[in-house]
């Protein structure tokens, strides 16, 4: 329910906003490509099963409207199992996520942008018996988890065509019985293509 409310929020909000100019006029004038580097943060229950985990991703963002930049990242993170019982140490996961980022002339140079994410996880474990029995064993033939996420992107350093920042971004997947939460915190550093 709570998801609907913001969707349809963010939906008005973009209806109703007046644009600069036609998107066809920007679209897509200017591409940037990045690498990314940092930490991931389990909330909830998660917490409880994984620890803190270090990731690497690329990124591309390209202008869409004035005011708005869409962007595609990609990360991949090694996790390490918490929980006592699970048959394997750990968990290849990889994101991959795409949204929006939006410049607002008050707070520039920061952005703050939403969009969906889908991780898709494996277990690391050489003894295939282990998956079949016991807790977590259902990471045999991979796990994929759609969601959401809320970013805020802070560029504070800019050198010819490039620029170094930090991405903060909050992401909920929409696991059940409960929801997994995941606070990641990392820096990159893009570069202009055109």
């Amino acid at each position: 329910m709570k998801l609907k409310l913001i969707l349809s929020a963010a939906v008005l909000c973009l209806a109703t906003m007046p644009f600069a100019q036609d998107p066809a006029d920007s679209a897509f004038s200017k591409v940037y490509v990045s690498i990314e580097g940092g930490e991931l943060y389990p909330f909830g229950d998660l917490q409880d099963a994984v620890e803190n985990a270090f990731y690497g991703g690329v990124g591309l963002r390209y202008s869409y409207w004035d005011d708005f930049d869409g962007f595609v990242h990609f990360n991949y993170a090694y996790v390490k199992v918490r929980a006592e019982g699970i048959p394997f140490p750990g968990v290849h996961q990889f994101v991959g996520r795409l949204g929006l980022d939006w410049h607002w002339k008050h707070i520039r140079p920061l952005a703050v942008g939403a969009g969906f994410t889908c991780n898709w996880t494996r277990a690391d474990s050489d003894d295939e018996e282990k998956y079949y029995s016991g807790r977590g064993g259902m990471l045999l033939d991979n796990e994929t988890e759609f969601g959401w996420f809320a970013r805020v992107n802070m560029p504070f350093l800019y050198f010819k065509d490039f620029t170094a920042g930090l991405n903060v971004l909050w992401e909920e997947l929409w696991t059940l019985p409960e929801r997994s939460n995941m606070l990641t915190v990392g820096f990159y550093i893009e570069r202009r293509v055109w």
